[in-house]
């Protein structure tokens, strides 16, 4: 069946919105001998035309929207990017009679919710490559055994099945020649590339697991070496590992970082780290190996908001991997979230205080955490009466400790305008 496979994600990001979900989606329907367009919406204005001359020119038989964002999670000013899809969606149906299928992480949190807001016909819920693959032979067939579909949420049918992959290198990797060869030129582009899926850590706030699942699933070293030659072959240097948690486990990230700095690939790639188990063996692996900048997201300074987060460290831990990556010379991001439970202005002093005295390349602040729907943190709320217990959250619903949310957002400014390399 032919697929136009469209990104509709319109917001400008510093990296491609295809390379990782989408793209893998694109890989595995190739490889099963679909033919298969894309449509990269990123930065586009002018949608209806776009999705119009695409239609016109492969003529689909099913069309794929990505959803990646919901919001942009800030809560004073919040952007509720849904309305933007729903006009991709809406320029689908103009130009086809094509059923339009929706996936991506931010569909992932929401499925329901999201498919009756954007009046698509079908989602498929988690990783799309196995699912989208069934889903394509059953709408071959005229929609024989679509039930068996795992993940495929439908209007007015049971929810689905979920599986996951266990092994991951059984499913393909989207190759260079999906890229636009001018991003290998472009310094400030980083392709995202994952090399594991899943999370077991159970941070209060995150909707990882929804999307993913709490199991840790892994490419082989081999397979993401292989793949990252191929990218490197064809000019692509600059690599962001997008891995939940790069340095878990720590085991498979230390052979990992051998294995690039084995092949000798010339990279220069940044990961997110968890600022517990990092030792100086796997510093100094990933510096090797090329890495020159980790998205360190320790959330707090505080210990007492650590553990209201589910955090399984603490700030010594936090300032050892700090002290660390420095002494390797990796550069580290920091991200603070104020305002969450248990937050006072003692505790968000202390938090600031201790962030400014690691003296980090550069520090994102923000106050009020995002409540999705599944967590800890929707349960509080909604026993704290800060939520309708009926509320889908796919409307943004942060939470912020009551009576401080002024004070937090003008503190935070304040630091932040005052401390080169910090943002509010």
């Amino acid at each position: 069946m032919r697929v136009l496979l469209i990104s509709a994600t319109t917001e400008t990001l510093n990296m491609p919105t295809m390379a990782t979900g989408l793209g893998a989606v694109a890989a595995a329907a190739r490889a099963a001998g679909h033919p298969v367009r894309f449509l990269d919406l990123m930065g586009k204005s002018e949608i209806d035309g776009l999705v119009s001359a695409a239609v016109a020119e492969f003529d689909p038989q099913v069309i794929g929207v990505s959803i990646r964002n919901i919001d942009d999670q800030k809560h004073r000013g919040t952007q509720f990017l849904l309305d933007g899809a729903a006009g991709v969606v809406d320029a689908c149906r103009r130009a086809s009679h094509a059923p339009v299928v929706l996936g991506g992480a931010g569909y992932s949190i929401f499925p329901v919710a999201v498919l009756d807001y954007l009046g698509a016909d079908m989602g498929i819920q988690g990783e799309g490559e196995t699912a989208f693959l069934r889903l394509l032979d059953s709408l071959a067939h005229g929609g024989r055994d679509l039930d068996q579909v795992p993940g495929l949420y439908r209007r007015g049918a049971p929810p689905p099945h979920r599986i996951f992959e266990t092994d991951l290198d059984r499913l393909p990797i989207a190759g260079p020649d999906f890229f636009d060869p001018a991003l290998a030129e472009n310094p400030a582009c980083f392709l995202p590339f994952q090399t594991r899926r899943g999370c077991p850590l159970g941070c209060s706030y995150c909707s990882t697991a929804t999307i993913e699942g709490r199991r840790i699933r892994r490419r082989s070293p081999e397979a993401v070496t292989a793949a990252l030659k191929n990218w490197r072959e064809a000019g692509f240097k600059r690599v962001f590992f997008v891995d939940n948690t790069f340095n878990l486990p720590p085991t498979y990230a230390k052979n990992l970082c051998r294995r690039i700095e084995s092949a000798a690939l010339d990279l220069q790639w940044r990961a997110i780290l968890y600022p517990a188990q990092v030792d100086r063996e796997l510093a100094d692996a990933m510096a090797r190996a090329g890495c020159r900048e980790v998205s360190l997201g320790f959330e707090s300074g505080a210990a007492p908001i650590l553990v209201e987060y589910g955090k399984r460290f603490g700030p010594e831990d936090i300032r050892r991997t700090a002290r660390l990556l420095e002494d390797v010379g990796i550069q580290a991001m920091g991200f603070l979230m104020l305002g969450g439970p248990g937050e006072t202005r003692d505790t968000a002093l202390e938090s600031l205080r201790f962030a400014d005295s690691l003296g980090l390349a550069s520090m994102h602040v923000t106050v009020g955490v995002r409540i999705y729907p599944y967590t800890g943190l929707a349960r509080r709320a909604a026993a704290e009466g800060l939520i309708d217990p009926a509320d889908d959250l796919l409307r943004p619903a942060f939470y912020v400790v009551p009576r401080l949310a002024d004070w937090l957002h003008e503190t935070a400014a304040a630091w932040c305008a005052g401390r080169p390399g910090w943002f509010y």
